[in-house]
C-alpha cells in the first residue's frame, strides 16, 4: 500500500505539473498571458455572465413559421412527385394551402387511390420506429389534402429550434465573442448569454434577422392595375423593395442560400462596399441554366421577403459567383455576409428578454468569493495542522495542490466559471479534507489497538479508502444528476463540484499517501504524533 514504483511517482509529479502549467494563466494578467510562449498552456479560465458582465437575450421563435415553411416544403414535394410518378405524371389543378393544410383538384378523379399512395410513400418518416405520421394524405372525390400531425409538427418544430441554435452560434462566433452561452429553454425559446458584450443592439439585429435568402425571377407579364390592387397572377408573388414599391416575382426560387459556400465583403463596379457569395456545384449549375435561359430578362435577390436588388441578365452567369450591391457601409456589408455564411434561421426569433449585466457586479462577485475561498482555505489549514500535526501539513498542502488542479482542469477543459461556480469551489475546499480527516482517524484507531507505525499507516489508508471512494462515487453521481437535469446555474455549479470532488480525492488519497511513504521511508520514526 505505501510501496510506490518509480512509474507511479512520475505519473502522479506528471499530473500535478500538468494540472499547474494549466492553472498559472489565470494568476496573470490577459495581456501577460499572450506573451507566455507558444509551447505552454496560455489559455485562461473563462469567466461567465454574472462574473465578467455581458448581455442576456431570450428569443422567442414563431411556430408559425415552421408550419409554413412545413407547407412550402409539401408543395413543391407533390409538384415533384405528381409530375414523376410511376406510370405517367398525374395532372392537378387548384393547389391551395389554406387552413394550414396544402390540397389540390386532381384533373382525373380516377387517379386519386395512385395520387394517395405517391404521396403517401413520398411523405414517409425516414425512421419508422414512432410508428408515427408526420403527414397524413387524404383524398375526398377529386379533392387530395395533406395535413401535418401533431407529431409531425412537435417534430418539425424540434428540428427547426435545434438548427436555430447552431445558427445563432455560428453568427456569434462570427462576431468574435468569446465564450457565449446558447441554450434552449422549453420548446420554443432560446437563451444567449455573451460575456464581455455591453451593448447588444448590434447582436439583437443579427440575431433578429431570418437571413433567407432567395434568388427568383421577375414576373415581367404581371399586370400591374392587378398588382397596384394586392393581387398577382397565379405562380407568382408580390414582395416589396428596397428601392421602393413592390416587386412581382416567380414564387418558385431558381436557387435558395442553402446552396451558398462562401460569402464575404468585397466591392463593386463603382467601388463602394458590397457583398460577393459563391455557391456549391448544385447551386452553380442551377443558377448558369436559369441565366442562361432568360437573357435579357430581370431576377430578384431576396433577403427575408424584401428584394434588395433586382438586376437584369446581360449573359449567362456560369461561374457559380456574384456580387450583390446596394446602399452598404462597410459594417452592413459584413453583417450581411456573416449573416449568409451562417445560414438562415428556420424561424424568426424575437427578444422577449434582455438583461445587461456590468462588470462591476461581477468583479464584485470575485473579490467576495477569493474571499470567501482564502478564509475556507485558511480556516481549514489551522484546524488540521493544529489537530493532526505533521499529517495535517500534508493534508494542507494536498489541499493547496487540489485547488490548482481545479483551475487547471476547468481552463484545459474550457469550463466556464460562474458565481455557483465559486460556490462550489469554496464547497469543495471545505470538503477536500474529509479523506484526510478519515485516513487520519483510521491511522489513530489502528495505534490505539498497539499497531506499529507502518502497519497503522498502511492499515488506515487501506480501510479509509473504501470509505473515500464510496462516499464520493455517490456524490458523483448526484453531480451528473444535477448536470443533466439543472439549468445554467445549477449546471456551473455541478461542474465545480465534479472535478473538485476528482481532484480532491487524488490529491488526499494519493499525494498525501506519497508524501507520507517518502516521510517513512527517510525518517523512519518510531511512533506518531497524529
Amino acid at each position: 500500500m505505501l510501496d510506490f514504483p518509480k512509474w507511479k511517482i512520475w505519473t502522479i509529479v506528471a499530473v500535478i505539473v500538468l494540472g499547474v502549467l494549466f492553472a498559472l494563466p489565470n494568476f496573470v494578467s490577459e495581456q501577460q498571458a499572450r506573451l507566455i510562449p507558444g509551447f505552454l498552456p496560455s489559455k485562461q479560465l473563462s469567466l461567465g455572465l454574472d462574473l465578467r458582465g455581458g448581455s442576456h437575450l431570450m428569443l422567442e421563435a414563431s411556430t408559425d413559421d415552421v408550419r409554413k415553411t412545413k407547407l412550402e416544403s409539401l408543395e413543391e414535394t407533390v409538384r415533384n412527385e405528381l409530375r414523376g410518378a410511376d406510370g405517367g405524371a398525374i395532372a392537378f389543378t387548384d393547389l391551395s394551402t389554406a387552413d394550414g393544410k396544402l390540397s389540390f383538384v386532381l384533373t382525373d378523379p380516377t387517379a386519386a387511390d395512385r395520387a394517395v399512395a405517391v404521396l403517401m410513400k413520398a411523405t414517409q418518416p425516414l425512421s419508422s420506429l414512432s410508428g408515427a405520421r408526420d403527414v397524413e394524405v387524404s383524398a375526398a372525390g377529386p379533392r387530395v389534402t395533406l395535413t401535418e400531425t401533431d407529431a409531425g409538427i412537435d417534430k418539425s418544430i424540434d428540428n427547426a429550434m435545434a438548427q436555430a441554435v447552431e445558427v445563432i452560434r455560428k453568427r456569434i462566433d462570427e462576431l468574435g465573442t468569446r465564450e457565449p452561452t446558447i441554450v434552449r429553454q422549453g420548446s420554443n425559446r432560446i437563451v444567449v448569454q455573451v460575456p464581455g458584450l455591453q451593448d447588444p443592439s448590434a447582436l439583437k439585429a443579427l440575431l433578429g434577422k431570418t437571413a433567407k435568402l432567395e434568388f427568383k425571377l421577375v414576373d415581367i407579364g404581371a399586370d400591374q392595375a392587378e398588382v397596384a390592387q394586392g393581387r398577382a397572377p397565379p405562380g407568382s408573388q408580390i414582395l416589396p423593395s428596397l428601392a421602393g414599391g413592390p416587386v412581382v416575382v416567380k414564387r418558385r426560387a431558381i436557387v435558395s442560400g442553402d446552396q451558398l459556400v462562401d460569402s464575404q465583403v468585397s466591392s463593386d463596379q463603382n467601388g463602394s462596399p458590397a457583398v460577393s457569395f459563391r455557391f456549391d456545384s448544385t447551386g452553380g449549375r442551377r443558377f448558369a441554366q436559369a441565366t442562361q435561359e432568360n437573357v435579357g430578362k430581370p431576377f430578384a435577390i431576396i433577403l427575408d421577403g424584401k428584394v434588395i436588388s433586382a438586376p437584369n441578365i446581360n449573359e449567362p452567369i456560369l461561374g457559380g459567383s456574384g456580387i450583390i450591391s446596394g446602399s452598404y457601409t462597410t459594417q452592413t456589408a459584413n453583417e450581411l455576409a456573416i449573416l449568409l455564411r451562417s445560414g438562415k434561421l428556420p424561424v424568426s426569433l424575437k427578444v422577449v428578454e434582455e438583461r445587461t449585466v456590468g462588470p462591476d457586479l461581477g468583479a464584485d462577485s470575485i473579490r467576495a468569493g477569493s474571499i470567501a475561498a482564502v478564509a475556507a482555505v485558511l480556516a481549514v489549514a489551522i484546524l488540521m495542522i493544529a489537530v493532526y500535526g505533521r499529517f495535517g501539513v500534508y493534508s494542507v498542502l494536498a489541499l493547496f495542490i487540489n485547488v490548482v488542479m481545479i483551475l487547471g482542469v476547468m481552463s484545459m477543459g474550457g469550463f466556464t466559471l460562474t458565481l455557483p461556480g465559486i460556490a462550489g469551489l469554496v464547497l469543495t475546499i471545505g470538503a477536500a479534507v474529509d479523506a484526510n480527516v478519515l485516513i487520519n482517524e483510521r491511522i489513530r484507531e489502528e495505534q490505539r489497538k498497539g499497531r506499529g507505525v507502518i502497519a497503522s499507516v498502511e492499515v488506515g489508508f487501506r480501510d479509509a479508502t473504501r470509505t473515500i471512494w464510496d462516499a464520493n462515487s455517490l456524490n458523483i453521481i448526484v453531480a451528473i444528476i444535477m448536470f443533466m437535469f439543472g439549468s445554467g446555474p445549477i449546471k456551473g455549479f455541478a461542474v465545480v463540484l465534479s472535478i473538485g470532488i476528482a481532484t480532491s480525492v487524488f490529491t488526499a488519497v494519493t499525494v498525501v499517501r506519497l508524501m507520507v511513504s517518502h516521510w517513512l521511508a527517510r525518517a523512519r520514526p518510531a511512533a506518531l504524533n497524529i
